[in-house]
């Protein structure tokens, strides 16, 4: 009970600027007692005691699921998600819920840091900067060591992004290695859930709990075959003989990042990696086609992920109820929702032909010619590069301009959108600062390399020791 006691005491003392968690359970130090108990009678579990906050958009019982809406403030659900399970019965503590951008950050590309529900988060190195992507909760309260881990959600960038930036490790998977049942969705197609913690080894510990096939989600059937015990797979001797890639695309490198990647892969060759730079690797950016993919599986996957919910305490039941409930509510009506006028507007969804020629085209355009075809020409393992810049200024709500990112058919190709669309792995660890705000380095492979990248990724971070915890200031006193 003591760690969990510290862990609620810290959130409490050092929480209030940064809006990282929504809510602690009511039953946290219960669930620490019961842990306690079974350890003293010899019952220990892989994550016997370990406190875990949630993303608000994973199922747990005994909290509110609100995806960071009014819509869903009663959301009450009747079983965990898988993931939540998985993490109970592993005998974690399920100390409570972290913050997130509203439905995963899929409402308005017009800006809209945080929730209505949560507030807008900010970033524990600087509270002026932003957390970057939906899992912004997960990404603080990892850093600012408010539970020992966390488990985030991405779509396409929304785990390794605040990762990336808010100085801490983060795994998306393999599409389905980690079922999504119990989880407010994106697209089916993308959406994973992943840890995000303080070390490679962490993360590792998580992921074996949490991987593996579970049939209320058809999509993880291949899970089992794949899965692994991904803590023994690290080795500090990864790198040695490992041939990686280097692809240096997107907005990320600049006079100031570069010499930080620079120094990551001179780490990386002096731990036996064979350095590989790609200087045209040919990569396209995908937005054109995961636009109109996402838009689809929303409406589709939403609708469904309502439709289990208890009637009685959730009024809005498809997508067009999510949409009339924002137009009148105070709470929400001060926010555009293009995103979600734009999905409820489509037809068929993953049955409508034009959708299916769409997802083909994105999945080899991404897959097949893209990440793949880099590894193969290559003869690389992984590809390696920045997955980030340093989070930016937090900008007023309503100021942003032009289509969301993973709408935007314009600009550089992404490796971290090639690998969401792809359904491929991605790894970020971090990798020193820039003006004392964190940035990490990518490690990304085909289907199924979780195990290698992870290693790869534990050799990097422990012959580097790069992460640099944020200095916190406490939260202000409340008055009476």
């Amino acid at each position: 009970m003591a760690v969990t006691q510290a862990y609620i005491d810290r959130i409490k003392m050092y929480d209030g600027p940064l809006h990282g968690v929504i809510a602690i359970a009511p039953d946290a130090l219960k669930q620490a007692a019961d842990s306690d108990a079974r350890r003293k009678a010899g019952k220990v579990g892989a994550l016997e005691g370990i406190p875990i906050l949630l993303k608000d958009n994973l199922d747990a019982v005994g909290m509110p699921t609100t995806a960071g809406s009014w819509a869903l403030e009663h959301n009450m659900p009747k079983q965990d998600s898988v993931v939540t399970h998985r993490l109970r019965e592993a005998g974690a503590i399920i100390l409570g819920k972290a913050n997130t951008s509203q439905f995963a950050g899929f409402r308005t590309a017009t800006g809209f840091n945080g929730s209505t529900v949560g507030g807008g988060t900010h970033n524990p190195y600087d509270i002026t900067r932003t957390a970057a992507g939906s899992s912004n909760g997960p990404g603080i309260v990892a850093s600012a060591s408010f539970s020992a881990g966390a488990i985030g959600t991405e779509t396409s960038g929304s785990i390794v992004g605040p990762s990336n930036v808010n100085g801490v490790v983060g795994i998306k998977s393999t599409i389905a290695l980690v079922p999504r049942t119990g989880i407010v969705p994106i697209s089916l197609t993308q959406d994973m859930a992943g840890p995000m913690t303080r070390t490679v080894r962490d993360a590792a510990m998580i992921l074996t709990v949490i991987a593996g096939s579970d049939p209320s989600d058809p999509w993880s059937k291949d899970a089992d075959a794949h899965k692994t015990d991904y803590v023994k797979a690290l080795s500090t001797d990864a790198l040695k003989g490992k041939r990686l890639g280097v692809v240096r695309i997107g907005r990320a490198f600049n006079e100031k990042t570069t010499p930080v990647f620079d120094e990551a892969l001179a780490t990386m060759a002096a731990q036996g990696a064979e350095i590989v730079e790609i200087a045209e690797p040919g990569l396209v950016n995908v937005g054109g086609q995961m636009g109109p993919i996402l838009l689809a599986d929303f409406k589709e996957d939403l609708n469904n992920y309502l439709a289990t919910t208890n009637p009685e305490m959730v009024k809005t039941r498809t997508l067009a109820d999510v949409i009339a409930f924002n137009q009148t509510d105070p709470r929400e009506s001060m926010h555009q929702q293009e995103a979600f006028t734009d999905a409820e507007a489509t037809v068929g969804g993953r049955s409508n032909p034009e959708y299916q020629k769409i997802l083909a085209e994105g999945k080899r355009l991404a897959g097949t010619d893209g990440l793949d075809r880099v590894l193969r020409d290559n003869n690389v393992v992984a590809i390696v590069s920045l997955t980030g810049g340093p989070a930016g200024l937090i900008t007023p709500d309503g100021s942003g301009k032009g289509p969301p990112g993973w709408a935007n058919p314009e600009g550089p190709a992404s490796l971290t959108a090639l690998a969401a669309l792809a359904g491929y792995p991605h790894l970020s660890v971090p990798a020193g600062q820039v003006d004392g705000l964190p940035i990490g380095v990518s490690f990304v492979g085909t289907a199924w390399t979780e195990d290698l990248l992870m290693s790869m990724g534990y050799a990097y971070e422990q012959a580097s020791h790069k992460r640099i915890p944020p200095k916190l200031a406490p939260a202000p006193a409340q008055s009476n």
